[in-house]
């Protein structure tokens, strides 16, 4: 059920017509009753914003938090297409409201897909009825297999706690870098909580969980984390937070393990940094980084290349303090090579899921960073638009 696993939700997926394979490509989450509800939301930094973020963007303001839905095509991102594609997202939002009898601001939209290209309104039009028709509480998963592009898997989650559920749907396979990622997240909750608090919730949910998840470097146009919040049940804020970071992290995790091409999860830690923000600095020097996204592929326990981007990643850094280690086994400190099991490395590396840990030795801080390594396919994968 994922996203409407939460009591006093709706959802559905079609094939409309966006993706010329036919495949489902327009998804609806909705209140049962067309009633808007709390909702909050965490949108993209990237200045090139899509329209369709500039619009629900806009339409929280004007309802101070409040949503009956969330309208998501995939296969167009609606980005890159200037005041045509503000009426366009505008005109999905419309639709929805009159299918479901509430006003057009309290609609949410989001898209994913290729940038600079214009919608196929003719499709989008004739599909939200037939999608509008199709809501349903056993719904969540066929919206979540509208909402794919390059994601080989649907992504969901469902969160039971104290009382407390939080459902969720997620896309995500490239572009991933915060903040947020390429992305698109649903969460929904029975938890009966104000908008204000609610967006408190979700930002700080965001910031270990999607925000903490790099595959590429790129920030994309489109990044979108709702969250819409039925009401029913009294829970404290407290559980509530807890059970939303746990939907987002899972759904986060589900990202790494799909990302484009990548054969490993990588899970790089920086600790005994002279700050948080230094340790962030200096993981995601190391994860972003092209040539050690490679040796990890290669399954090569190049430790000088980490060495290097810790050195230039602009966090607080003495070279004879530092340690680097792959799983449990130190292979560097103080800059050099150090004696270590070799054979046990060459196991870790092997495997799908990689721990990178290096120590700065300076002070306290630590930040954790989810990330892949870089294959051909990747390069298959995004050297064209087709």
């Amino acid at each position: 059920m994922s996203v409407t696993a939460a009591p006093g939700f709706s959802a559905a997926g079609v094939a409309c017509g966006i993706k010329a394979s036919g495949d489902p490509d327009l998804a609806l989450v909705a209140t049962h009753d067309g009633a808007p509800v709390a909702a909050a939301a965490v949108f993209t930094t990237n200045r090139a914003a899509a329209a369709p973020v500039e619009v629900s963007r806009l339409h929280l303001e004007r309802t101070a938090g409040r949503a009956a839905a969330v309208v998501l095509s995939s296969g167009n991102a609606n980005a890159g297409t200037g005041e045509p594609g503000r009426r366009d997202a505008l005109r999905m939002c419309a639709l929805v409201a009159e299918q479901l009898g509430c006003a057009t601001e309290e609609v949410l939209v989001c898209s994913t897909g290729l940038i600079g290209f214009p919608l196929p309104m003719d499709a989008i039009e004739q599909g939200i009825p037939a999608l509008a028709a199709a809501l349903g509480p056993g719904g969540g998963g066929d919206a979540a297999e509208a909402i794919r592009t390059t994601d080989t898997v649907r992504k969901e989650v469902v969160v039971e706690r104290d009382g407390c559920t939080v459902g969720g749907m997620a896309k995500g396979a490239a572009m991933l870098a915060p903040h947020m990622a390429t992305m698109l997240a649903v969460l929904t909750t029975d938890a009966a909580v104000e908008p204000a608090v609610l967006r408190d919730l979700l930002a700080t949910s965001v910031l270990d969980t999607f925000n903490a998840l790099t595959v590429d470097g790129a920030t994309s146009t489109n990044d979108t984390v709702i969250v819409l919040a039925s009401g029913r049940s009294a829970v404290e804020p407290d559980v509530l937070g807890a059970a939303i970071h746990e939907a987002c992290a899972s759904l986060a995790a589900q990202m790494a393990g799909d990302a484009e091409g990548a054969t490993k999860v990588v899970r790089v830690r920086v600790k005994g940094a002279a700050s948080r923000e230094d340790a962030e600095r200096a993981a995601r020097k190391v994860a972003e980084s092209q040539l050690v996204k490679c040796s990890w592929y290669g399954e090569d326990p190049y430790w000088g290349r980490i060495l290097s981007e810790l050195g230039s990643s602009g966090a607080r850094f003495e070279i004879d303090a530092a340690t680097i280690a792959y799983g449990d086994v130190v292979v560097s400190a103080g800059g050099v090579a150090v004696a270590h099991d070799e054979d046990a490395v060459a196991a870790h590396l092997a495997g799908p899921h990689i721990e990178v840990t290096a120590d700065l030795g300076i002070g306290v801080g630590e930040w954790t960073l989810l990330t892949n390594d870089l294959t051909h396919a990747y390069i298959d994968e995004n050297r064209g638009t087709s």
